[in-house]
């Protein structure tokens, strides 16, 4: 639209004044080139906002050699700068002489508290200032994700025992008439595909929204508009599954119900996500559809409800949850 208008405007004053155009005018630096360069491939530049994570950052200073044209690192003075602090990149310059790291970043906290961190360095030592950002942060860490995995796996083992124990519904083995909680667990599933396709086939997409994230589906790259909507989506069936799961069930039959998805949901999401990333997930994803689909479609609705404790039953007879004969 900028160019459109740029365009316009170009043709319309051409028609009053025929001087010579001065491309100078839209040229850019070298310095401006080589930013727009480095913010292509790094996907941040001068101004960008970081927060200190872990252990304290320290950053050093940087003088002009002898020849006074490159920076060599002498490393005397440095500063401090601990966890939870913000700081902004000042500038960014290329040492050769450095042959670990020839990129090396200045970090401002204050107008007093800056100095010079290798990028290597200062990347495993910051995180950006953004809450979405930590969020992603926070769940990309390997022991994490390990520690979580297992929780998971534990905590679904118990939750679905003790639902079978007590004969009580659960997704897809047990269900009752309400297609949100089957559907809730397709889209996690499918959720979990399209996160693992995206670090797969477009790790570069997703460093890009790590550093710059949205929430608006419509301002992403297609993948993650998709899965930003997969996210949106998720969250209004969970609602309707909630709410479903309410006016079916009592407190307590309730609350195990929804232990059972919630278990179901993590479960599907950790298989997914692993199994995807050694492309077995893509038909592992149709074929839980399938059986998904399959299961509710031949579920017998509960038509019923008990005369003794007023829960549903599939039919007359013996209520499974009071031993009330029904007639």
């Amino acid at each position: 639209m900028f160019c459109l208008l740029l365009f316009l405007a170009a043709s319309l004053s051409s028609c009053y004044n025929q001087a010579s155009q001065t491309p100078d005018a839209w040229s850019l630096t070298d310095k401006q080139q080589d930013s727009i360069s480095f913010y292509s491939t790094h996907h941040y530049t001068q101004n960008f906002n970081f927060v200190v994570k872990g252990d304290s950052m320290v950053l050093y200073e940087l003088r002009s050699d002898e020849r006074g044209d490159n920076l060599a690192y002498q490393g005397e003075d440095s500063v401090v700068i601990p966890p939870g602090e913000r700081v902004v990149v000042a500038d960014i310059v290329y040492v050769p002489t450095d042959t670990i790291d020839s990129v090396w970043v200045k970090l401002a906290h204050d107008q007093t508290t800056q100095g010079w961190i290798q990028e290597s360095s200062m990347l495993g030592n910051v995180k950006p200032d953004d809450p979405i950002s930590w969020f992603i942060d926070f769940f990309s860490d390997s022991h994490l994700l390990i520690f979580l995995a297992l929780l998971v796996v534990v905590g679904a083992a118990y939750s679905i025992r003790l639902i079978r124990r007590r004969r009580a519904m659960i997704v897809h083995w047990n269900d009752f008439n309400s297609v949100f909680p089957m559907s809730l667990t397709l889209l996690v599933s499918t959720a979990a595909v399209v996160y693992a396709t995206i670090q797969n086939f477009a790790p570069e997409v997703w460093r890009h929204f790590y550093y710059h994230p949205s929430l608006n589906p419509f301002v992403l790259p297609p993948i993650l508009s998709f899965f930003m909507a997969l996210v949106w989506t998720i969250l209004i069936v969970s609602i309707a599954a909630l709410d479903d799961i309410i006016r079916g069930f009592s407190f307590g039959e309730a609350v195990l119900y929804t232990m059972g998805l919630a278990a179901v949901c993590a479960v599907d999401y950790v298989l997914f996500s692993i199994s995807t990333l050694y492309y077995i997930g893509y038909p592992l994803l149709v074929s839980y559809f399938v059986y998904a689909v399959h299961q509710h479609r031949s579920l017998k609705g509960e038509s019923y409800r008990c005369g003794n404790c007023g829960q549903r039953i599939a039919h007359l007879g013996i209520c499974p949850h009071c031993g009330a004969d029904n007639v």
